[in-house]
Protein backbone atom coordinates (compact mmCIF):
# COMPACT_ATOMS: atom_id res chain seq x y z
CA UNK A 1 0.00 0.00 0.00
CA UNK A 2 1.08 3.42 -0.89
CA UNK A 3 0.64 5.83 2.47
CA UNK A 4 0.61 9.86 2.16
CA UNK A 5 -0.03 12.55 4.74
CA UNK A 6 -1.51 15.56 3.86
CA UNK A 7 -1.03 18.77 6.19
CA UNK A 8 -4.42 20.25 7.42
CA UNK A 9 -3.20 22.27 10.37
CA UNK A 10 -0.31 22.44 12.64
CA UNK A 11 2.31 23.14 9.78
CA UNK A 12 3.85 26.43 9.77
CA UNK A 13 2.13 27.32 12.91
CA UNK A 14 1.15 26.77 16.36
CA UNK A 15 -2.55 25.66 16.40
CA UNK A 16 -4.81 24.15 14.16
CA UNK A 17 -3.02 20.37 14.85
CA UNK A 18 -4.62 18.26 12.08
CA UNK A 19 -2.43 15.71 9.67
CA UNK A 20 -4.43 13.15 7.02
CA UNK A 21 -2.83 9.84 6.52
CA UNK A 22 -4.10 7.93 3.89
CA UNK A 23 -2.82 4.41 3.39
CA UNK A 24 -4.42 3.77 0.07
CA UNK A 25 -7.11 1.11 1.90
CA UNK A 26 -7.84 3.54 5.17
CA UNK A 27 -7.93 7.51 5.64
CA UNK A 28 -7.72 8.64 9.35
CA UNK A 29 -6.61 11.80 10.95
CA UNK A 30 -4.42 12.68 13.26
CA UNK A 31 -5.26 15.24 15.99
CA UNK A 32 -8.25 17.65 14.35
CA UNK A 33 -7.62 21.03 16.31
CA UNK A 34 -8.85 24.37 16.05
CA UNK A 35 -7.02 27.07 14.58
CA UNK A 36 -6.42 30.17 17.57
CA UNK A 37 -4.48 33.28 17.33
CA UNK A 38 -4.67 35.54 14.29
CA UNK A 39 -7.59 36.01 12.34
CA UNK A 40 -5.86 34.95 9.24
CA UNK A 41 -5.82 31.43 11.08
CA UNK A 42 -8.59 31.46 12.48
CA UNK A 43 -10.56 32.18 8.95
CA UNK A 44 -9.24 28.39 8.31
CA UNK A 45 -11.78 27.23 11.01
CA UNK A 46 -14.43 28.07 8.49
CA UNK A 47 -12.97 26.73 5.10
CA UNK A 48 -14.52 23.39 4.12
CA UNK A 49 -13.11 20.24 5.13
CA UNK A 50 -10.68 19.61 2.03
CA UNK A 51 -11.62 15.70 1.52
CA UNK A 52 -14.98 14.37 1.76
CA UNK A 53 -16.13 13.22 5.14
CA UNK A 54 -17.41 9.94 4.15
CA UNK A 55 -13.71 8.90 3.14
CA UNK A 56 -12.58 9.70 6.91
CA UNK A 57 -12.69 6.93 8.62
CA UNK A 58 -11.38 7.40 12.09
CA UNK A 59 -9.78 10.20 14.27
CA UNK A 60 -7.11 9.53 16.77
CA UNK A 61 -5.86 12.08 18.96
CA UNK A 62 -3.04 13.17 20.98
CA UNK A 63 -4.06 15.10 23.99
CA UNK A 64 -7.55 17.25 24.40
CA UNK A 65 -5.76 20.92 23.94
CA UNK A 66 -8.71 22.70 21.48
CA UNK A 67 -6.03 23.41 19.48
CA UNK A 68 -5.61 19.34 19.06
CA UNK A 69 -9.21 18.28 19.49
CA UNK A 70 -11.20 22.03 19.46
CA UNK A 71 -12.47 21.25 15.19
CA UNK A 72 -14.27 18.10 16.50
CA UNK A 73 -17.76 19.39 16.41
CA UNK A 74 -17.54 21.10 13.18
CA UNK A 75 -16.35 17.57 11.47
CA UNK A 76 -18.86 15.69 12.98
CA UNK A 77 -21.51 18.55 11.94
CA UNK A 78 -19.79 17.52 8.56
CA UNK A 79 -21.11 14.28 8.35
CA UNK A 80 -18.34 12.16 10.29
CA UNK A 81 -19.38 8.96 12.20
CA UNK A 82 -16.20 7.53 12.90
CA UNK A 83 -14.43 6.54 16.04
CA UNK A 84 -12.40 9.39 17.83
CA UNK A 85 -9.92 7.13 19.93
CA UNK A 86 -7.86 8.97 22.68
CA UNK A 87 -6.46 7.68 25.83
CA UNK A 88 -9.38 7.65 29.48
CA UNK A 89 -8.24 11.29 30.73
CA UNK A 90 -8.75 12.96 27.09
CA UNK A 91 -11.60 11.12 26.34
CA UNK A 92 -13.17 13.34 29.47
CA UNK A 93 -11.46 16.47 28.96
CA UNK A 94 -12.79 16.62 25.61
CA UNK A 95 -16.39 16.41 27.51
CA UNK A 96 -15.45 19.52 29.52
CA UNK A 97 -13.55 21.69 26.85
CA UNK A 98 -15.60 20.88 24.01
CA UNK A 99 -18.81 22.07 25.43
CA UNK A 100 -17.05 25.29 26.75
CA UNK A 101 -15.89 25.77 23.49
CA UNK A 102 -19.53 25.45 22.02
CA UNK A 103 -20.97 28.17 24.89
CA UNK A 104 -17.69 30.27 23.34
CA UNK A 105 -18.68 29.82 20.18
CA UNK A 106 -22.61 30.67 20.47
CA UNK A 107 -21.64 33.64 22.73
CA UNK A 108 -19.20 35.05 20.66
CA UNK A 109 -21.60 35.35 17.58
CA UNK A 110 -24.79 36.88 19.60
CA UNK A 111 -22.30 39.11 20.78
CA UNK A 112 -21.47 40.20 17.22
CA UNK A 113 -24.70 40.11 16.16
CA UNK A 114 -25.74 42.41 18.91
CA UNK A 115 -22.81 44.61 18.10
CA UNK A 116 -23.05 44.45 14.63
CA UNK A 117 -19.52 43.93 14.02
CA UNK A 118 -19.73 40.53 11.86
CA UNK A 119 -19.92 41.28 7.97
CA UNK A 120 -22.84 38.79 8.35
CA UNK A 121 -26.30 39.53 8.71
CA UNK A 122 -26.95 37.22 11.09
CA UNK A 123 -23.81 35.51 12.10
CA UNK A 124 -23.85 32.17 12.80
CA UNK A 125 -21.03 30.04 15.51
CA UNK A 126 -18.93 27.80 14.20
CA UNK A 127 -20.78 25.22 16.31
CA UNK A 128 -23.15 24.76 19.04
CA UNK A 129 -22.72 23.25 22.34
CA UNK A 130 -25.50 20.67 20.72
CA UNK A 131 -22.50 20.28 18.37
CA UNK A 132 -20.32 19.54 20.88
CA UNK A 133 -22.46 16.75 22.65
CA UNK A 134 -22.54 15.26 19.54
CA UNK A 135 -18.80 14.40 19.38
CA UNK A 136 -19.20 12.55 22.85
CA UNK A 137 -20.84 9.04 21.46
CA UNK A 138 -18.24 8.74 19.11
CA UNK A 139 -15.24 8.91 21.98
CA UNK A 140 -13.16 5.81 22.30
CA UNK A 141 -11.19 5.47 25.35
CA UNK A 142 -7.91 3.37 24.99
CA UNK A 143 -5.27 2.66 27.90
CA UNK A 144 -1.51 4.03 27.98
CA UNK A 145 0.63 1.27 26.23
CA UNK A 146 -1.41 -1.34 25.48
CA UNK A 147 -1.49 -1.68 21.57
CA UNK A 148 -5.38 -1.72 20.08
CA UNK A 149 -6.38 -1.61 16.28
CA UNK A 150 -8.00 1.09 14.30
CA UNK A 151 -7.67 -1.43 11.34
CA UNK A 152 -6.61 -4.72 10.70
CA UNK A 153 -3.16 -3.37 9.07
CA UNK A 154 -3.16 -0.33 11.38
CA UNK A 155 -1.83 -0.80 15.28
CA UNK A 156 -1.81 2.24 17.48
CA UNK A 157 -0.06 2.43 21.26
CA UNK A 158 -0.69 5.26 23.27
CA UNK A 159 2.51 6.17 25.50
CA UNK A 160 2.78 8.91 28.10
CA UNK A 161 3.74 12.69 26.63
CA UNK A 162 3.62 14.71 30.01
CA UNK A 163 2.13 17.96 28.99
CA UNK A 164 -1.45 17.45 30.04
CA UNK A 165 -3.56 14.84 31.90
CA UNK A 166 -3.97 12.32 29.33
CA UNK A 167 -1.68 13.41 26.83
CA UNK A 168 -0.31 10.82 24.27
CA UNK A 169 2.54 10.30 22.36
CA UNK A 170 1.43 8.13 19.68
CA UNK A 171 2.46 5.36 17.88
CA UNK A 172 1.18 4.07 14.49
CA UNK A 173 2.61 0.81 13.19
CA UNK A 174 1.75 0.00 9.48
CA UNK A 175 1.53 -4.28 9.06
CA UNK A 176 2.07 -4.09 5.20
CA UNK A 177 2.50 -7.26 2.54
CA UNK A 178 6.32 -6.57 2.75
CA UNK A 179 7.33 -4.85 5.65
CA UNK A 180 6.13 -3.14 9.08
CA UNK A 181 6.51 0.75 9.58
CA UNK A 182 6.26 2.90 12.13
CA UNK A 183 4.97 6.60 12.45
CA UNK A 184 5.32 8.66 15.68
CA UNK A 185 3.59 11.72 16.64
CA UNK A 186 4.86 13.39 19.41
CA UNK A 187 1.62 15.45 20.64
CA UNK A 188 2.70 18.06 22.59
CA UNK A 189 6.01 17.04 24.78
CA UNK A 190 5.91 17.85 28.23
CA UNK A 191 8.54 18.95 30.51
CA UNK A 192 11.42 15.84 32.16
CA UNK A 193 10.88 17.39 35.61
CA UNK A 194 6.72 18.77 36.32
CA UNK A 195 5.94 17.20 39.15
CA UNK A 196 2.66 16.43 38.97
CA UNK A 197 2.67 14.22 35.15
CA UNK A 198 5.26 11.64 34.18
CA UNK A 199 8.05 12.35 31.35
CA UNK A 200 8.10 12.02 28.30
CA UNK A 201 8.22 8.52 27.10
CA UNK A 202 11.11 7.40 24.85
CA UNK A 203 10.43 5.98 22.04
CA UNK A 204 13.38 4.08 20.04
CA UNK A 205 12.54 3.80 16.80
CA UNK A 206 10.30 5.91 14.17
CA UNK A 207 10.14 5.19 10.56
CA UNK A 208 8.86 8.66 9.98
CA UNK A 209 8.37 11.41 13.18
CA UNK A 210 6.15 14.19 13.54
CA UNK A 211 8.28 16.58 16.17
CA UNK A 212 6.59 19.32 17.95
CA UNK A 213 8.33 22.79 18.26
CA UNK A 214 6.33 25.20 20.47
CA UNK A 215 9.41 25.88 22.02
CA UNK A 216 12.07 24.67 19.54
CA UNK A 217 13.89 27.86 19.98
CA UNK A 218 14.38 28.47 23.19
CA UNK A 219 15.79 27.31 26.67
CA UNK A 220 14.29 27.66 29.71
CA UNK A 221 16.72 29.44 32.02
CA UNK A 222 14.78 28.49 35.12
CA UNK A 223 15.84 25.37 37.31
CA UNK A 224 13.02 26.38 39.57
CA UNK A 225 10.05 28.29 38.13
CA UNK A 226 8.93 27.69 41.41
CA UNK A 227 11.42 30.83 43.14
CA UNK A 228 10.27 32.52 40.10
CA UNK A 229 6.84 32.24 41.16
CA UNK A 230 7.22 33.26 44.74
CA UNK A 231 9.21 36.39 43.84
CA UNK A 232 7.07 37.71 41.76
CA UNK A 233 3.77 37.09 44.27
CA UNK A 234 6.04 38.62 46.96
CA UNK A 235 6.89 41.74 44.66
CA UNK A 236 3.13 42.28 44.39
CA UNK A 237 2.32 41.22 48.02
CA UNK A 238 5.17 43.93 48.90
CA UNK A 239 2.37 46.71 47.28
CA UNK A 240 -0.55 45.18 48.67
CA UNK A 241 -1.70 44.32 45.42
CA UNK A 242 -3.74 41.55 43.95
CA UNK A 243 -2.04 38.76 41.28
CA UNK A 244 -3.71 37.97 38.62
CA UNK A 245 -2.99 35.03 36.59
CA UNK A 246 -4.48 34.03 33.05
CA UNK A 247 -4.41 30.51 33.21
CA UNK A 248 -5.14 27.71 30.69
CA UNK A 249 -7.94 25.73 32.55
CA UNK A 250 -6.31 22.13 32.04
CA UNK A 251 -2.74 21.37 33.16
CA UNK A 252 -1.31 24.81 33.73
CA UNK A 253 -3.78 25.59 36.60
CA UNK A 254 -3.33 22.43 38.73
CA UNK A 255 0.40 23.00 38.38
CA UNK A 256 0.02 26.51 40.03
CA UNK A 257 -2.53 25.32 42.59
CA UNK A 258 0.19 22.75 43.60
CA UNK A 259 2.90 25.41 43.29
CA UNK A 260 0.90 27.71 45.48
CA UNK A 261 -0.02 25.51 48.08
CA UNK A 262 3.84 24.18 48.19
CA UNK A 263 5.12 27.70 48.58
CA UNK A 264 2.62 29.05 51.27
CA UNK A 265 2.95 25.61 53.15
CA UNK A 266 7.05 26.25 53.14
CA UNK A 267 6.48 30.10 54.03
CA UNK A 268 8.32 31.30 50.79
CA UNK A 269 4.98 33.25 50.31
CA UNK A 270 2.94 34.68 52.57
CA UNK A 271 -0.94 32.83 53.13
CA UNK A 272 -3.56 34.90 51.36
CA UNK A 273 -6.77 34.33 49.49
CA UNK A 274 -6.69 32.12 46.40
CA UNK A 275 -9.83 32.47 43.92
CA UNK A 276 -9.89 29.96 41.25
CA UNK A 277 -12.11 31.62 38.70
CA UNK A 278 -12.90 29.24 35.86
CA UNK A 279 -15.49 26.51 36.14
CA UNK A 280 -13.93 24.39 33.53
CA UNK A 281 -10.62 24.49 35.66
CA UNK A 282 -12.50 23.68 38.77
CA UNK A 283 -14.28 20.73 36.38
CA UNK A 284 -10.67 19.63 35.25
CA UNK A 285 -8.80 19.83 38.97
CA UNK A 286 -12.15 17.13 39.92
CA UNK A 287 -10.72 14.87 37.29
CA UNK A 288 -6.63 14.67 38.83
CA UNK A 289 -8.85 13.09 42.02
CA UNK A 290 -10.70 10.57 39.80
CA UNK A 291 -7.83 9.44 37.56
CA UNK A 292 -4.93 8.99 40.35
CA UNK A 293 -2.73 6.49 38.60
CA UNK A 294 -2.42 9.17 35.15
CA UNK A 295 0.05 11.49 37.43
CA UNK A 296 2.51 11.95 40.16
CA UNK A 297 0.14 13.28 43.13
CA UNK A 298 -1.44 10.38 44.32
CA UNK A 299 0.40 10.35 47.80
CA UNK A 300 -0.17 14.56 48.18
CA UNK A 301 -3.98 13.42 47.06
CA UNK A 302 -4.67 10.42 49.88
CA UNK A 303 -3.82 13.38 52.63
CA UNK A 304 -7.85 13.79 53.00
CA UNK A 305 -8.26 17.05 55.45
CA UNK A 306 -5.57 19.12 53.27
CA UNK A 307 -3.52 19.60 50.08
CA UNK A 308 -2.93 21.78 46.83
CA UNK A 309 -6.58 21.02 45.25
CA UNK A 310 -8.31 21.21 48.96
CA UNK A 311 -7.05 24.26 51.47
CA UNK A 312 -8.23 26.60 53.77
CA UNK A 313 -6.79 29.39 51.84
CA UNK A 314 -8.37 27.58 48.20
CA UNK A 315 -11.75 29.23 46.99
CA UNK A 316 -13.81 27.78 44.14
CA UNK A 317 -15.54 29.99 41.95
CA UNK A 318 -18.43 28.49 40.10
CA UNK A 319 -20.78 30.92 39.49
CA UNK A 320 -20.56 34.21 37.62
CA UNK A 321 -21.66 36.44 40.72
CA UNK A 322 -18.43 35.20 42.62
CA UNK A 323 -15.99 36.19 39.86
CA UNK A 324 -18.17 39.69 39.39
CA UNK A 325 -17.68 40.37 43.36
CA UNK A 326 -14.00 39.72 42.30
CA UNK A 327 -13.87 43.42 40.37
CA UNK A 328 -13.83 45.87 43.52
CA UNK A 329 -11.08 43.42 45.42
CA UNK A 330 -8.40 45.28 47.09
CA UNK A 331 -5.40 43.76 48.96
CA UNK A 332 -3.77 40.83 49.14
CA UNK A 333 -5.36 37.91 46.73
CA UNK A 334 -4.30 35.85 43.79
CA UNK A 335 -6.87 35.02 41.29
CA UNK A 336 -6.39 32.50 38.54
CA UNK A 337 -8.93 32.54 35.82
CA UNK A 338 -8.88 31.43 32.56
CA UNK A 339 -7.94 31.80 29.32
CA UNK A 340 -4.19 31.61 29.40
CA UNK A 341 -3.59 33.61 26.63
CA UNK A 342 -6.38 35.97 27.67
CA UNK A 343 -7.97 35.59 24.58
CA UNK A 344 -11.31 35.39 26.54
CA UNK A 345 -13.20 33.72 29.28
CA UNK A 346 -13.20 35.47 32.39
CA UNK A 347 -9.60 36.65 33.18
CA UNK A 348 -10.88 39.04 30.81
CA UNK A 349 -12.99 40.96 33.63
CA UNK A 350 -10.13 40.61 35.77
CA UNK A 351 -7.78 42.29 33.63
CA UNK A 352 -10.56 45.15 32.56
CA UNK A 353 -10.41 46.08 36.27
CA UNK A 354 -7.19 45.55 37.71
CA UNK A 355 -4.85 46.27 35.19
CA UNK A 356 -5.61 49.94 35.18
CA UNK A 357 -3.79 49.90 39.13
CA UNK A 358 0.02 50.29 39.36
CA UNK A 359 -0.17 48.22 42.94
CA UNK A 360 -1.32 44.81 40.87
CA UNK A 361 0.43 42.53 38.99
CA UNK A 362 -0.22 39.74 35.90
CA UNK A 363 1.75 36.90 35.66
CA UNK A 364 2.45 35.22 32.73
CA UNK A 365 2.83 31.48 33.28
CA UNK A 366 2.97 29.81 29.06
CA UNK A 367 3.60 30.07 25.93
CA UNK A 368 1.73 33.54 24.25
CA UNK A 369 0.82 32.72 20.96
CA UNK A 370 1.39 35.44 18.41
CA UNK A 371 -1.93 37.78 17.83
CA UNK A 372 -3.16 37.10 21.47
CA UNK A 373 -3.56 39.91 24.29
CA UNK A 374 -1.05 37.92 26.22
CA UNK A 375 1.74 37.82 23.80
CA UNK A 376 0.68 41.95 23.57
CA UNK A 377 1.25 42.02 27.44
CA UNK A 378 4.06 40.37 27.44
CA UNK A 379 6.07 42.81 24.68
CA UNK A 380 4.97 45.88 27.24
CA UNK A 381 2.45 47.39 24.69
CA UNK A 382 0.98 50.55 27.02
CA UNK A 383 -2.55 49.47 26.15
CA UNK A 384 -4.81 46.38 25.58
CA UNK A 385 -8.10 46.47 23.83
CA UNK A 386 -11.07 44.53 26.55
CA UNK A 387 -14.76 45.07 25.36
CA UNK A 388 -13.67 47.62 22.99
CA UNK A 389 -11.91 49.90 25.15
CA UNK A 390 -8.48 50.49 25.29
CA UNK A 391 -7.53 49.87 28.90
CA UNK A 392 -4.08 50.81 30.17
CA UNK A 393 -1.18 48.38 31.27
CA UNK A 394 -0.26 49.87 34.54
CA UNK A 395 0.00 46.35 36.52
CA UNK A 396 3.52 45.17 36.38
CA UNK A 397 3.45 42.52 34.06
CA UNK A 398 5.78 39.26 35.18
CA UNK A 399 6.74 35.78 32.83
CA UNK A 400 8.16 32.57 34.32
CA UNK A 401 8.47 30.67 31.42
CA UNK A 402 9.41 27.69 33.23
CA UNK A 403 5.85 27.17 34.29
CA UNK A 404 5.12 26.06 30.75
CA UNK A 405 3.70 22.99 30.01
CA UNK A 406 5.74 22.66 26.51
CA UNK A 407 9.39 20.93 26.64
CA UNK A 408 11.99 23.56 25.42
CA UNK A 409 14.60 23.18 22.75
CA UNK A 410 16.85 20.85 25.14
CA UNK A 411 14.39 18.40 26.28
CA UNK A 412 13.19 18.06 23.04
CA UNK A 413 16.23 17.16 21.76
CA UNK A 414 17.02 14.97 25.22
CA UNK A 415 13.72 13.29 24.07
CA UNK A 416 15.04 13.14 20.06
CA UNK A 417 17.97 11.37 21.43
CA UNK A 418 16.24 8.42 22.88
CA UNK A 419 15.75 7.06 19.08
CA UNK A 420 18.25 3.99 18.47
CA UNK A 421 18.16 4.65 14.94
CA UNK A 422 17.68 7.66 13.07
CA UNK A 423 14.05 8.14 11.52
CA UNK A 424 14.39 8.18 7.84
CA UNK A 425 11.74 11.28 7.82
CA UNK A 426 11.29 14.07 10.40
CA UNK A 427 8.87 16.57 10.20
CA UNK A 428 9.37 20.09 12.26
CA UNK A 429 5.51 21.04 13.15
CA UNK A 430 3.64 23.04 15.59
CA UNK A 431 5.56 25.78 15.95
CA UNK A 432 6.14 29.62 14.65
CA UNK A 433 8.69 29.90 11.73
CA UNK A 434 11.43 30.85 13.81
CA UNK A 435 11.09 27.84 16.34
CA UNK A 436 10.31 25.04 13.78
CA UNK A 437 13.72 26.61 12.27
CA UNK A 438 15.63 26.54 14.89
CA UNK A 439 14.52 22.71 15.84
CA UNK A 440 15.02 21.45 12.67
CA UNK A 441 18.58 23.24 12.52
CA UNK A 442 19.91 21.04 15.98
CA UNK A 443 18.32 17.95 14.61
CA UNK A 444 20.61 18.19 11.35
CA UNK A 445 23.49 19.56 13.54
CA UNK A 446 23.74 17.74 16.54
CA UNK A 447 21.82 14.17 15.72
CA UNK A 448 22.92 14.32 12.20
CA UNK A 449 19.66 13.42 11.06
CA UNK A 450 19.17 13.72 7.37
CA UNK A 451 16.06 14.33 6.11
CA UNK A 452 13.98 16.50 8.60
CA UNK A 453 11.62 19.05 6.34
CA UNK A 454 9.09 21.60 8.02
CA UNK A 455 5.85 21.43 6.33
CA UNK A 456 3.70 23.78 5.61
CA UNK A 457 -0.11 24.46 5.06
CA UNK A 458 -1.98 22.04 2.94
CA UNK A 459 1.33 19.93 1.58
CA UNK A 460 1.11 16.36 1.27
CA UNK A 461 3.92 13.98 0.80
CA UNK A 462 4.45 10.04 -0.01
CA UNK A 463 5.98 8.53 3.05
CA UNK A 464 5.76 4.93 1.46
CA UNK A 465 5.61 3.28 -1.76
CA UNK A 466 3.97 -0.53 -1.89
CA UNK A 467 4.52 -1.63 1.42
Amino acid sequence: MDVSVKFLGGAGAVTGSKYLIDTGEFEFLLDCGLFQGPRELRRRNWDPFPMPLGELEAVVLTHAHLDHIGYLPKLVKQGFKGPIYCTEPTAELAKILLLDSGKLQEEEAEYAKKKGFSRHENPEPLYTMEDAEAVFPLLSPQPFESAFFIHPKIKVNFYHAGHILGAAIVKVTLIGENQTKRLVFSGDLGRYHDPILFPPTRIPKADVLWIESTYGDRKSTTQKPEDELARAIRDIFDRNGLAIIPSFAVGRTQLIMYHLYQLMEKGKIPKAPIFLDSPMAIDTTKLYLDYHSFHRLSAMLEEENEHAFNHPHLHYFQKQEQSVSLNNFQGRGIIISASGMATGGRILHHLFHHLPEEKNGIILVGYQAEGTRGRRLLEGEPSVRIYGYEIPVKAKIYSIEGLSAHADQEELMDWAEGFCENPKRVFVIHGEKESAEALAFQLKDKLQWKNVLIPQYLESHILFEGI
